[in-house]
């Protein structure tokens, strides 16, 4: 028997199929260091590639967000995106900023969301379910985060509110 290979006569270690992976993962690396790619994401997903060619075809939108300090970045949604679809390439895009600057860095979204929103020309984006566009959202449209404040009439928050004053209302008897 020849060193390198097995009973069956293949190669170990340099199979075609080895080999046809390496060329694919240099090839991709070679294209997503274009410039003209620098909108497509590291480790893209199949809905990212599909996102970025229907955004240039004009069926997605493209949208930059703008944060509280000032600096912004863009998102491509589709056109019918809902803001539930708006907050998930978010939440997607800065973890993957996150990832490339600093590494893993866990960020509770549960809490921003319960004290931020987004706005679009100072109308809050609260309902989920809403389409952007009934907002006014377009491509190249720009929508910024804001501090989330509960209005009295909608109680949102009353559960909290509720239990702080059982919480409250128990140190009081003692």
């Amino acid at each position: 028997m020849e060193s390198g290979t097995t009973e069956e006569g293949t190669e170990v270690g340099y199979n075609s199929e080895n080999v046809k992976k390496a060329k694919l993962h240099s090839t991709l690396a070679a294209l997503l260091d274009d410039p003209i790619l620098a909108d497509v994401p590291r480790k893209p997903t199949l809905s990212d590639v599909d996102t970025l060619i229907s955004l240039e075809m004009g069926s997605a939108m493209r949208i930059s967000i703008l944060k509280l300090d000032g600096t912004s970045f863009d998102v491509a949604v589709m056109n019918s995106a809902t803001v539930k679809d708006l907050k998930l390439a978010i939440k997607k895009k800065v973890t993957e900023l996150e990832q490339s600057k600093m590494g893993h860095r866990h960020i509770s979204w549960r809490h921003v969301w319960s004290n931020f929103c987004l706005a679009h020309h100072n109308e809050k984006l609260l309902d989920d379910q809403a389409a952007l566009q009934d907002f006014g959202v377009r491509n190249n449209s720009q929508v910024q985060f804001l501090p989330y404040v509960v209005s009295k009439v909608s109680g949102s928050h009353s559960k909290s509110k509720r239990r702080k004053h059982r919480f409250f209302h128990g140190l009081n008897e003692h």
